[in-house]
């Protein structure tokens, strides 16, 4: 451990924000960004991880931060409790639904604490459609665990409505929270212009969630000149690059495992392209438009379509074919467009600003 706490001064709102890890990952970007940027006149806060240090590909600059070095959350559950009764917080706030499970547990010790956990998907989807990895805790426990938690955030609107249709009882926990544009916003206004080659970009973890199989599909079909970034590393690389082969797609494709300069590949590229069977409010897709560059998706739950307005700032596409279709339109329609209203279409409703002021009114409430 490190930088134990201090005693928070005369009515501060004290937080402590748990996450397994700080490494690559949607909640981790944003929590972390929570941590940093809550308003230090309002709120003492702590940010409690349960892997070590090693493990981060995030910076918490300012932050009271203590590390559990433990592999995984059921081996840092003594080091949690123990922190809570050491911090003493007024409200905890978990991340990632086996976290939640046990942090609702935890609950039990200390009443007079507020335990709120933070989901991250829509997990009924993703453990169908999508074939994620199931949950390491039985449904009955998460049941038992979230009817202890007094609140659930949620990022999306189909993420409240599967929550509710999960636990019903958990209706009148739930508030819904997007995620925060995390960097500055550009300031160039220039159209997107005449292209003779575009630009296609993905950025996210290589799993079949995130449907890079089907993006391929559409782009072996595309007959416009293009170049193809992929951004991201995971589990389905070996599948992603022999399907790539297969589909004469080599000279096209770019690969980055890992990149620390991703709004500015973003601001590089033409049209984002994002292929997932599921989501939570996807970061990548908000930072694209952010940096001007629009979007073409999958119809898909988890915020999606709160996110594209079509005709603004991208648009959505059915399937394989009308994704190969709407590639050919979209590469005509945004010569047209400029990058600072694609931009603005999504700072005016996900700031930072606005997010913060969210998370600040929940923990005070």
């Amino acid at each position: 451990m490190k930088n134990q706490a201090v005693p928070a001064k005369s009515g501060k709102r004290r937080v402590l924000l748990v996450l397994p890890s700080l490494g690559a990952g949607g909640a981790e970007r944003v929590i972390s960004f929570v941590a940093q940027h809550l308003n230090r006149e309002k709120f003492d806060v702590q940010l409690l991880v349960a892997e070590s240090e090693k493990e981060n590909k995030f910076q918490v600059n300012g932050v009271d931060t203590v590390y559990l070095n433990k592999a995984r959350v059921s081996r840092a559950i003594p080091g949690i409790i123990n922190q809570i009764r050491s911090f003493k917080p007024d409200v905890v706030l978990g991340a990632i639904e086996h976290l939640n499970a046990v942090l609702g547990i935890i609950s039990i010790l200390f009443p007079r604490t507020k335990f709120i956990g933070r989901e991250v998907n829509v997990m009924s989807v993703l453990m169908t459609v999508a074939k994620g990895k199931k949950s390491r805790l039985a449904p009955h426990i998460y049941s038992f665990s979230y009817k202890k938690l007094d609140g659930i955030i949620c990022q999306s609107e189909d993420m409240r409505k599967d929550f509710e249709r999960r636990f019903p009882f958990a209706k009148d926990k739930i508030v819904t929270i997007n995620n925060p544009i995390t960097i500055p916003q550009p300031h160039s206004g220039e159209a997107l212009g005449n292209k003779e080659e575009f630009k296609f970009i993905t950025v996210g973890r290589l799993a079949k969630q995130k449907g890079h199989l089907r993006i391929l599909e559409a782009l072996s079909s595309v007959a416009i000149p293009f170049s193809y970034t992929i951004i991201g590393d995971g589990p389905e690389k070996e599948a992603i690059f022999n399907r790539i082969k297969e589909l004469h797609l080599e000279g096209k494709v770019t690969h980055i495992p890992f990149s620390a300069q991703v709004p500015e590949l973003l601001a590089q590229n033409d049209l984002f392209l994002q292929g997932s069977y599921v989501e939570g409010f996807p970061n990548a897709l908000l930072e694209s438009c952010a940096m001007g560059t629009p979007v073409l998706a999958f119809k898909a739950p988890g915020g999606i379509d709160e996110i594209i307005q079509p005709g603004i700032n991208g648009d959505m596409a059915e399937d394989i074919e009308d994704f190969t279709q709407k590639i050919a339109n979209l590469t005509q329609e945004i010569q047209q467009w400029h990058r600072s209203d694609v931009s603005n279409s999504v700072y005016s409703r996900y700031s930072q600003e606005i997010i913060l002021s969210a998370y600040e009114e929940l923990f005070l409430s």
